[in-house]
Order: C-alpha cells, then structure tokens, then sequence
C-alpha cells in the first residue's frame, strides 16, 4: 500500500497550480494558454474562450486574460477533469464540457 493512502495512478489529482507568467491569450485560436503543475508534472493547458463566455456570461473581447484570472479557480478545477481525459495531449484543451 502506497504510504500516502493513494494506490498508483487510480486516484484523480485533486489539485492544478496554475503558473501564471505563462498566460497567452491566443485570439487566433481563440483560447488562453497556459502552464500548470499537477502532482509535480507540468502541463500545456488551453481553456476555450467559450468557457470563459460561459463563467463570466460575457464574451472575451480584450480582456480574455483578467476573465482567466477570475475565474482560476475553476478553470483548474476543470483543467483536472480535461487531464484525466486527455493526459496523453500535448496541448490539453479545456471545454464547457469539462465543467461542472
């Protein structure tokens, strides 16, 4: 038995850290890009701006990077969910489907 009560990979990361000098509105593909930190691993996230429409009921204009920074909290939490279902990505992508 592993001796932080965790067995192997079954058990879901329950935490993102979200560096934030990395933030990078792509307007072009119309998503915020970032890096975050799971269980000591780092990732290349992009959360839609479509998720970002659907937190703040605005679309992003020029301030996608402050309607990120609002709503962190969440895009991490859905940034687990995205990673548990696309951790083999390069870029993982986050959608409305991947809140909750």
């Amino acid at each position: 038995m592993a001796r932080n009560g965790k067995e192997g990979n079954d058990v879901a990361a329950d935490k993102m850290d979200i560096d934030l000098s990395t933030l990078l509105d792509n307007d072009r593909e119309q998503q915020v890009e970032f890096t975050g930190e799971v269980d000591g691993d780092e990732y290349e996230f992009a959360v839609q701006y479509a998720v970002l429409e659907a937190l703040s009921g605005d679309a992003p204009e020029d301030d996608a990077i402050d309607m990120f920074n609002r709503f962190s909290d969440t895009i991490a939490e859905a940034g687990l969910v995205a990673l548990a279902r696309n951790s083999d990505q390069a870029l993982i992508v986050i959608s409305e489907n991947d809140l909750e």
